[in-house]
């Protein structure tokens, strides 16, 4: 657990680790020696070298913040079927509802569940099977999604390993969802001084959004998966292949970088390993700018 501030802890919820990716598959336009000059960072736990896999993790960031509970993206989830992709098809007894248990939340317990994307590895856990039926894995929670990016999925739930239909069709069902757009204040807050907004971060996805939170000493920014890995920090232009818009995602990354140093936050995105966090510095290199990662451990 890290603290955020006087009122706001985060923490982690891993539902699969390492995700293992070829580096040329999730990001086209890689060359591994590209990387070399950042061997000492990205080695061991976000690149394999040997091997030039990208590791991630996918996982939810568990956010404590003025006496709420907010979970940040829902993972892959339990019994879903996803045949392209054999480490999520029908997965059972993963352990992900103990792990959240073993940081003292049930799913009763979960006020809000905030959904960077709905894309599969971010929405699985957002429902679970019961006597045959999607229902949701949070009864509790009001689940929010950004307004174009629900829009965009609502005329495409086919595509994405079908998982807008077993995933968000069931909780708009149930009534339970809140569309979000940039710059809303998600407040209910007891204490003003710790601020939790919706930031858009178009790209990856046509309506992904992040939160920025803001409190005293801190500011923080969860940006999905606009940053992938710390890859990216070496090669910003990078987008990955899942990408809807990869100029724009490249745009939105370049920006939300040189924002989180403009403003000294630390950064937050969904597959971060190892750390929990970090903030960037900007370093020449080679004749080019990259960025260099000042890791937050948890």
């Amino acid at each position: 657990m890290v603290a955020l501030g006087p009122h706001a802890t985060l923490e982690r919820v891993i539902d699969l680790d390492p995700f293992r990716l070829p580096l040329d598959f999730l990001f086209p336009d890689a060359r591994l020696d590209a990387l070399e000059g950042a061997r000492d960072w990205l080695a061991p736990h976000h690149i394999d070298f040997d091997r030039a896999e990208v590791l991630l993790g996918v996982q939810s960031h568990l956010l404590r913040i003025n006496g709420r509970i907010i979970l940040i993206d829902s993972c892959v989830g339990e019994h879903k079927s996803r045949p392209s992709r054999a480490d999520w098809h029908m997965r059972a007894g993963t352990g992900y509802l103990a792990r959240l248990a073993a940081h003292g939340v049930t799913p009763a317990d979960v006020d809000v569940v905030f959904c960077t994307h709905l894309h599969a590895d971010h929405i699985g856990w957002n429902t679970r099977l019961e006597d045959g039926r999607w229902v949701p894995t949070f009864p509790n929670a009001r689940y929010l999604i950004g307004k174009a990016e629900l829009a965009h999925w609502l005329t495409h739930a086919a595509a994405n390993h079908g998982a807008f239909n077993d995933s968000v069709a069931p909780l708009l069902d149930a009534g339970c969802v809140d569309t979000v757009e940039d710059g809303a204040d998600l407040g209910g807050h007891m204490h003003l001084e710790a601020r939790l907004s919706v930031t858009d971060l178009p790209g990856h996805s046509p309506g992904q959004t992040g939160l920025i939170l803001q409190s005293p000493g801190t500011r923080a920014i969860f940006c999905g998966d606009a940053i992938h890995s710390p890859a990216q920090l070496v090669r910003p232009d990078w987008s990955s292949q899942f990408c809807h818009d990869p100029l724009q995602a490249a745009r939105t990354r370049q920006h939300l970088l040189a924002e989180a140093h403009d403003t000294d936050s630390l950064l937050i995105p969904a597959h971060l390993r190892d750390a929990i966090a970090f903030r960037a510095r900007p370093k020449q290199s080679g004749g080019r700018e990259i960025w260099e990662p000042q890791w937050l451990q948890d």
